[in-house]
């Protein structure tokens, strides 16, 4: 495509003509648009023509019809005289299209679902063989989705202050085994953390995700949760619903480690030991888990009676007690407590139903000095290891490798964007 500039010949005052070629002819698959190119000088340097006459927007449909959310984005270009050089899609609550522009600069397209009656802006950059830029701007509405069935995520935890150990949760209100379908949702659910740390969503059932760092959270971290689901088709009988954003930050590092053989407990703040206290374990028949813990909830009193784990009333084994400064490390029943009954096998001896019994005043000390999402790490014990769901939060007992084979994303984990990143504020 060529173009004809005016000029005045230096000294003369005389206009005189010159022609130029490079126009990028484009083609966007939601629309229509317009022509021109870069002016004199140097074309890097000049301010971007207007491409109207390029760009063409199909899709949204006639007379201002709406665009199907169903179908892709797309923008190419026709000719060998330009390129893409850049495409930004963006919707008016921020959420960004994401996209593949082809190596030649002739194509790109969406790599992620429109959302469903949103309004989006589609910057296209463009650049002819002279090297000047060019620009348009798009803008169009996506239609309703066809049902009214909706995919609402809620997250947890609530907000506040939890201790490094504790897993993000996703409860979804639909049931999702596809995984296809599971791809659009996980890819859909966005956590970040500062300061930056690796993590990965897996899938603990259909209707129930846990993200958890490679390692545990920094101390000191906040984290951020949101769904960009909304609008966003899953099926063609299902499409995301609201999702409450979800904040909350950490405290220190409290590990603390129960050696069944040692009849120890050694709290750790920060990697620094901090008090070792004398426990008792589970008794044979009884053992406690071994393996990784987190607290989730601290309960002053609890009544404690043995047919809540599957002792009969009135056998040798039955018992119904009040228990004080109880710290639940599993929903089946295991605690952190006070066990006064038990203070001359503290130090010695496994004589419990399977939790960590210690003295009152030790007890009240732990109870003090810990928080939900810190750590009770069991070693040592003939017991078996914590079950990784269903029973509390035993994610830290499955390997990293492992927990990234339960995203629905790739074969073996959670792509670059699912992990939790670090955005640093610019200065």
């Amino acid at each position: 495509m060529s173009r004809t500039v005016f000029s005045r010949d230096p000294g003369s005052g005389v206009p005189r003509t010159r022609t130029t070629v490079g126009c990028t002819l484009l083609v966007l698959a939601l629309g229509a648009g317009a022509t021109s190119c870069s002016d004199d000088g140097n074309p890097l340097a000049s301010v971007p023509y207007d491409a109207a006459d390029q760009v063409s927007f199909k899709g949204p449909g006639k007379d201002g019809g709406k665009a199907d959310p169903g179908k892709p984005l797309e923008v190419t270009t026709e000719g060998s005289d330009g390129r893409i050089t850049d495409v930004t899609a963006v919707d008016a609550t921020g959420r960004h299209v994401a996209g593949e522009l082809a190596a030649d600069g002739s194509r790109w397209h969406s790599t992620s679902p429109l959302a469903a009656d949103a309004h989006y802006t589609v910057r296209v950059s463009t650049e002819d063989e002279d090297g000047a830029p060019g620009r348009r701007v798009l803008t169009f509405d996506t239609g309703k989705p066809l049902t009214k069935k909706r995919l609402n995520v809620t997250f947890g935890p609530k907000a506040g202050t939890y201790g490094v150990g504790q897993p993000v949760t996703a409860e979804l209100s639909q049931p999702v085994k596809d995984k296809a379908q599971r791809a659009v949702v996980e890819r859909a659910l966005k956590v970040d953390s500062r300061p930056w740390v690796e993590g990965g969503w897996h899938w603990v059932s259909d209707t129930e995700l846990h993200y958890r760092p490679k390692e545990y959270w920094p101390t000191q971290a906040t984290v951020r949760v949101r769904s960009n689901l909304d609008g966003i088709r899953i099926s063609d009988r299902l499409w995301g619903g609201t999702a409450k954003p979800l904040k909350f930050t950490t405290g220190d590092r409290v590990v603390a480690v129960a050696d069944a053989a040692a009849h120890q407990l050694t709290l750790y703040r920060n990697d620094e030991e901090v008090k070792s206290i004398p426990v008792t374990t589970g008794k044979p028949g009884f053992e406690t888990r071994n393996g990784v813990k987190v607290v989730l909830a601290k309960e002053y009193f609890v009544r404690m009676r043995g047919t809540s784990i599957g002792i009969a009333e009135g056998s040798a084994e039955s018992y119904d007690l009040p228990v004080y400064y109880a710290t639940r490390v599993t929903w089946s029943g295991e605690y952190v407590h006070a066990a006064p009954w038990s203070v001359g096998s503290q130090g010695s001896a496994n004589v419990s139903h399977g939790c960590v019994g210690m003295s009152t005043a030790n007890a009240e000390w732990f109870f003090d000095n810990v928080r939900e999402g810190d750590l009770v790490k069991v070693v040592n014990s003939q017991g078996d290891v914590m079950e990784p769901f269903g029973n509390g939060f035993g994610d830290w007992n499955v390997p990293w490798q492992k927990w990234r084979e339960g995203s629905a994303l790739t074969k073996t984990g959670p792509r670059h964007e699912q992990t939790a990143r670090l955005q640093p504020t610019a200065t």
